[in-house]
């Protein structure tokens, strides 16, 4: 081959895909919601590896079951494609099978919906076994009903009559059948990851170590968040979904002692339900901890609607009624206007790239734990009285009383303390 081929091939396959964004929604629906969303799919889209190149918003009194948008539009998206050699239409709104399929043949090019790009960026991030697994159990569950419509939407154009559909349904099914095995395999290996990790937070809780969980928006700064409270170094990027796998690590706090902080996987808007069901073994971490963290990114102009994001899929994962502090990072970048505009309570500024306001956290992180802590009584026989003065030095003694064979203290104790000092519990025994 010659060389300028060769390096025109190379060219072309280096190349990013060049993307048309196209946003969708009804008139009842509030048209700034759209444009927003819209705008979060274009960071997506960068995210993923593209290049846009043009954006378009149809708003319908209805979608069209066909296409989802109107002909008028769809011929419009044509004429952009030819202007700028676009390769790749991805729509902001869930596609059936028939749809994608009819729109791909109108356009000529690849055609993806809002929950497609999502899957396949969380595909391109996933680096352990487990994230793997979970990123091809959502690609499974998202092509099953797509697959189905997409075979039924070929089929609807071969016309009826005996003999016509035998062939096609009997492909149909071939297919849906590997899936759903495949998927049946992938579900059970992750019940073994589940069960791994339920024998790791039942060690956790028998140690009674207070765990907390980052939660909040894609890309709002919680593994540098986590890097900061406990001097790790959990890889850190400026792009959404950058953390998949949960990742736990040791913090201490003062009158505490250590505490576990789990970060785990953003939230964004319209998440794939699919999503969420392959990575429930992962959520699940979060579920567990004792006192949420919900980390803003107070410089974002959605700033309010990611809150609403988040809160809304804590109420779907049945979080609420966990104690939850509101971080709200980025105030470095964040103008004093937003800043005023937080309403929410607890709540703590920080920056955690330069790490200001850490030691605000922390205390607050204290506070939520101190909660836990219970007054509980101790018997120190003549022999063990030393003792005493170790206990108050990690713990707050409220009296002493003495004993006729020994001294017997009232001391708020930590689950963690209440555990290393369970041998002198009064337990109804007589001293």
């Amino acid at each position: 081959m010659p060389q300028k081929e060769t390096e025109k091939l190379t060219s072309n396959l280096n190349a990013k895909p060049r993307v048309i964004v196209v946003g969708a929604g009804l008139k009842s629906d509030p048209f700034n919601e759209i444009k927003e969303s819209l705008v979060e799919l274009e960071d997506l889209v960068s995210a993923w590896g593209g290049e846009l190149v043009g954006n378009v918003v149809q708003i319908l009194a209805q979608y069209n079951s066909a296409m989802l948008l109107g002909s008028g539009k769809v011929q419009e998206i044509k004429e952009m494609i030819d202007e700028s050699a676009a390769s790749v239409v991805i729509v902001d709104h869930h596609l059936t099978g028939v749809q994608g399929r009819n729109l791909q043949e109108a356009l000529g090019v690849a055609v993806m919906d809002r929950n497609q790009v999502i899957v396949d960026i969380f595909a391109q991030r996933a680096k352990t076994h487990e994230g793997k697994l979970q990123v091809e159990l959502a690609q499974m569950l998202d092509q099953l009903p797509r697959m189905v419509g997409a075979w039924m939407g070929s089929l609807s154009r071969q016309g009826g009559g005996i003999g016509t559909r035998g062939p096609g349904e009997t492909a149909l099914e071939n297919d849906r059948r590997r899936i759903r095995e495949r998927v049946k395999a992938i579900r059970k290996q992750l019940e073994g990851v589940r069960k791994h990790r339920q024998q790791h937070r039942a060690l956790r809780k028998r140690m009674k170590i207070p765990t907390f969980a980052l939660i909040g928006y894609t890309n709002s700064g919680k593994s540098t968040l986590l890097n900061q409270l406990t001097n790790s170094n959990v890889e850190v990027k400026n792009q959404v979904f950058a953390t998949l796998d949960p990742t736990t690590r040791k913090v201490f706090l003062p009158e505490i002692g250590d505490a576990l902080v789990t970060d785990t996987v953003g939230f964004i808007r319209k998440l794939p339900a699919h999503l969420i069901e392959a990575f429930k073994a992962t959520l699940e971490e979060s579920g567990e901890a004792e006192v949420l963290l919900h980390v803003v990114d107070v410089s974002s102009p959605q700033m309010e609607q990611q809150m609403h994001v988040v809160e809304e899929l804590i109420h779907e994962f049945g979080w609420e009624k966990k104690p939850i502090i509101y971080v709200f990072n980025k105030i470095d970048r964040a103008p004093l206007e937003r800043q005023l505009k937080v309403k929410a309570f607890p709540r703590v500024m920080v920056s955690a790239l330069k790490g200001d306001g850490l030691d605000k956290l922390r205390q607050q992180m204290i506070v939520i734990a101190q909660t836990f802590n219970e007054q509980v009584e101790l018997y120190f026989p003549k022999a063990e009285e030393h003792r005493i003065y170790e206990l108050g030095r990690e713990s707050h003694i409220v009296k002493t009383e003495p004993a006729s064979t020994g001294t017997i203290c009232y001391a708020t104790l930590t689950p963690a303390q209440a555990s290393r000092w369970s041998s002198f519990m009064v337990q109804n025994k007589k001293y």
